[in-house]
């Protein structure tokens, strides 16, 4: 491939969309004294509190005894906290505490920005259209992912 089509490839486009959102949003909320992956793991709590962490590994694609390290440094400051689950007590859950309430306004008005940023001089048109193709690309690869 020379240098144009690699410029066209949507893996490298979409690799690089969300390397550079995520630089950005990163650089919009460093005074909250949170890292990138910090960031990124509250993020996947505040959407679905109280995952395992089994699956909370798999959401965020990352290995589990990493994911545990990180979790320990959140515990530790006080941004989440692990509860053994009521119906199997090998399974361990875990909730973001009420130190992240805050947050959830930071992040709101970080992403408002980032996409205001992101999607300038995008119509309203194209923007659903972007969404709605990769939504479509996420089903499918959903959908294949064990096959």
């Amino acid at each position: 491939m020379i240098k144009s089509e690699y410029e066209r490839s949507i893996g490298f486009l979409v690799h690089d969309v969300a390397r550079l959102m995520r630089v950005t949003f990163e650089r919009s909320v460093r005074d909250a004294g949170l890292t990138r992956a910090q960031w990124f793991v509250l993020a996947h709590i505040m959407r679905t509190d109280g995952q395992t962490q089994t699956e909370l590994a798999e959401e965020t694609d990352m290995e589990k005894a990493p994911l545990g390290k990180l979790l320990d440094r959140l515990q530790n400051g006080g941004w989440v906290e692990r509860r053994l689950d009521p119906k199997d007590r090998r399974i361990r859950r875990v909730f973001k505490t009420a130190k992240v309430d805050p947050l959830t306004d930071v992040m709101n008005d970080a992403t408002d920005r980032l996409y205001e940023i992101a999607f300038d001089e995008l119509d309203a048109d194209a923007r659903t259209h972007l969404v709605d193709g990769l939504i479509h690309l996420k089903q499918n690869l959903v959908a294949h992912k064990d096959g």
